[in-house]
């Protein structure tokens, strides 16, 4: 399995824990030893694994948290820290969020240093120029 095998990997672990309100699994994927960092769409920064951890479990236990799928994943490895930016949406519709996950290598593994997800402009997608079809899908203009 290559380095990026593993990350997508990681981060569809992230997005499974979070569609089945799998609280242990999300756990598990957070550092334990370097410092982490989530940033909610709309929300402040929040600092540390216990603060990050308790948003999570609060999000998990609401009754109307979204049920989201990762789309467009790209990964980028910089040695023992990646980082994968991807869209976010509930199924059957277009992605609203946009997301980058940072990871770290901890223990061998993949581990999350920062979620950050933001809103998406509504038509973000279709500002893309269309002239070139290898285009970044991040590309906003």
């Amino acid at each position: 399995m290559t380095l990026e095998d593993e990350l997508r990997s990681a981060h569809e672990a992230f997005y499974r824990a979070f569609r089945e309100r799998d609280m242990a699994a999300l756990e598990q994927l957070w550092a334990e030893e370097a410092p982490v960092a989530c940033l909610h769409p709309g929300l402040g920064v929040l600092q540390g694994r216990a603060a990050v951890l308790r948003s999570w479990r609060g999000i998990l236990d609401h009754p109307k948290a979204p049920v989201l799928h990762s789309t467009n994943a790209h990964v980028s490895v910089l040695g023992t820290s990646a980082y994968v930016t991807c869209l976010a949406g509930r199924p059957g519709e277009p992605p609203r969020l946009v997301t980058t996950n940072v990871f770290t290598m901890e223990r061998g593994r993949w581990r999350l240093v920062l979620h950050h997800c933001a809103p998406l402009a509504p038509d973000a997608l279709k500002r893309r120029d269309a002239r070139d079809p290898h285009e970044d899908p991040f590309r906003l203009n």
